[in-house]
């Protein structure tokens, strides 16, 4: 048994045969899938479709009968023909014989290459042309979607197609067309044929390389404050140590001091097991883009950026997402396999355009997460938004945990403030972008008045400044 790979772009390859070929998984149908006389297409496979040589042939044909002498000389060569036509048809094997099976990804990132494969059986004794035709989304942007192949009898091809996703969700291609040409290649045989797949195309992690650094950086800063225990940098106790000058009083324990016979004091460091919870907004706030992507794509990096960090870190981190009403909800973990579940989470997130009821999203939280969190809610600093629906809100969630508001700033709108104004145009666009820039920073303000912490940085730095926000926290000793 021999198996031969071709690019779907390759000409049709001939594979010599070495023995039996094996079952493919999922490819040979079933009885029940042949077409059945009533059904709708139930001639699917069963009548030939003539080719264009097929045709070139029935012109010949014409133009000799159209020289004989007699009646019989007309008919005969048409007769022939049909014959042969016949015989093609008849030694074309039935497309439901035909072995096919596909292989896809399984996951892939946004704007990553990826490759889909076919494998091509011939279960019969003669070789076979055989065309498929696959029902891959356009947006998964396939090389190309079609691919002929000459398998040789008890042969096997795979065939494959280079693909380039431009969107993000989950694609469930569930049909290939697959046709048979017979062995003069007169004829052909099709037949749809329900193969179904799945394949998710998760979030590009573009800040993958800044979020490793911040790792670095926090496990520098874990060291660098154990010069400094003992005086309430943190909350969680570590061990006991003998007073030196400086320590708090506070932290001296009586009962080991006792003990020993000289002051002993407890040395305190960071938790490790706090909760970090990212609220992602899905509203219509994040469904403008920002150089040239959605603002709601800016946020899932960030999200996945400080999922990174937190676990590395020794924190659980969790995700509600939600628009007008909540969409997902992932427990806090502190495993590292919870970046995976997280991407899985985000993966088919599309904005929505309805306002997010915010109302909703702090009530799940406040009911379902008693102890104190991070809250890391990802949104835009849209003024109407944050003054109508988010600042009312925010009240109740503020004082049983720690809320830092993050937002993705247009670059574009800041270089309009120090643009050069060569005309009216000019003017006005300087003028609107001013404005756009006051409105942003009153929200900013109003929020900052509640005790909520903002970052609001462009697309470049965004994902890396909501991890310093979350390191500069944890390095105060917490929430």
């Amino acid at each position: 048994m021999s198996e031969t790979t071709v690019p779907a772009t390759g000409p049709p390859v001939r594979v010599a045969p070495s023995g039996p070929t094996p079952s493919l998984l999922g490819a040979a149908p079933s009885a029940a899938e042949r077409p059945r006389r009533g059904e709708r297409v139930w001639w699917a496979g069963v009548l030939p479709v003539p080719t264009l040589r097929a045709a070139a042939v029935l012109a010949v044909a014409a133009v000799v009968s159209g020289l004989g002498p007699d009646a019989i000389g007309v008919v005969i060569p048409l007769v022939l023909v049909a014959i042969v036509l016949v015989a093609d048809a008849w030694l074309a094997p039935a497309p439901w014989r035909i072995e096919v099976a596909r292989d896809l990804p399984g996951v892939l990132p946004l704007d990553a290459d990826g490759e889909v494969a076919w494998m091509i059986g011939n279960p019969t004794g003669r070789a076979v042309t055989v065309a498929i035709a696959d029902e891959l989304p356009p947006s998964l942007r396939a090389e190309r979607r079609r691919v002929q192949v000459t398998v040789a009898p008890h042969g096997r091809v795979r065939a494959t197609t280079a693909i380039h996703p431009e969107r993000r969700g989950t694609f469930l291609p569930s049909e290939v067309t697959v046709r048979v040409r017979g062995p003069l290649g007169l004829v052909t045989r099709q037949a749809a044929r329900h193969l179904p797949g799945r394949l998710e195309v998760h979030p590009r992690f573009r800040s993958r390389a800044e979020a490793e650094l911040r790792i670095q950086r926090g496990r520098i800063l874990e060291q660098g404050r154990r010069s400094a225990r003992g005086r309430g940098g943190g909350t969680e106790f570590e061990s006991l140590r003998d007073y030196v000058q400086g320590d708090e009083f506070r932290h001296l324990d009586a009962a080991a001091s006792a003990r020993v016979g000289h002051p002993v004091v407890r040395t305190y460091r960071a938790e490790t097991d706090q909760t970090v919870l990212i609220l992602l907004d899905t509203g219509r706030v994040v469904a403008g883009r920002v150089e040239g992507v959605p603002r709601l794509d800016h946020g899932m990096d960030a999200a996945l950026a400080l999922a990174t960090v937190g676990t590395a870190l020794g924190d659980r981190v969790g995700l509600l997402a939600y628009g007008g009403q909540v969409h997902r909800l992932l427990a806090p973990r502190r495993e590292a396999t919870q970046l995976r579940r997280l991407s899985r989470e985000l993966h088919a997130l599309e904005p929505e355009l309805a306002e997010s009821d915010h109302a909703a999203a702090i009530r799940t939280v406040r009911a379902r997460f008693r102890r104190r969190a991070l809250v890391v809610l990802v949104t835009d600093l849209a003024p109407e938004a944050v003054e109508a629906t988010l600042v009312p809100a925010l009240p109740g969630l503020v004082r049983d945990h720690r809320v830092i508001v993050a937002s993705v700033r247009d670059p574009a709108i800041q270089d309009r403030l120090t643009a050069q104004v060569d005309g009216v145009d000019d003017a006005y666009a300087a003028a609107g972008a001013a404005t756009v820039v006051a409105a942003r920073a009153r929200a900013a303000s109003a929020l900052r008045s509640m005790g909520v912490e903002i970052v609001d940085e462009p697309p470049a730095s965004f994902a890396s400044a909501v991890t310093d926000a979350y390191l500069e926290t944890k390095a105060r000793g917490g929430w």
